[in-house]
């Protein structure tokens, strides 16, 4: 049960390029069919540490993300936080609907 705890405090501080290369190097291990099904499990479960570290540093990312809105009368930037919930068909803040490329 430590030993578990260890590894996922290890992966949580790698970072996220690392852990990113680490987690592409499990997935070509297994998609080679080389290992063994007691090597596989470990590098599945090894992999599943890695991407949910990934993840989480993912969505640290996109709460720190504000979006450019424009500029106020003082020629300062206003900002909104980032909708990681929205979509593509959501108008964007300053949109004009009027603006189409066809």
């Amino acid at each position: 049960m430590a030993e578990s705890k260890k590894k996922a405090s290890e992966e949580q501080s790698v970072p996220f390029e690392e852990a990113l290369q680490q987690l592409q190097g499990v997935v070509e291990a297994l998609e080679s069919g080389t290992l063994g099904l007691e090597e596989s499990l470990g590098q599945f479960e090894k992999g599943i540490g890695l991407l949910k570290t990934c993840n989480d540093v993912l969505e640290r990312a996109e709460q720190r993300i504000e979006i450019l809105t424009g500029v106020d009368a003082e020629g300062n930037p206003t900002t909104e936080p980032f909708d990681n919930q929205a979509t593509i068909d959501q108008e964007t803040p300053g949109q004009d609907e009027d603006a189409s490329l066809f």
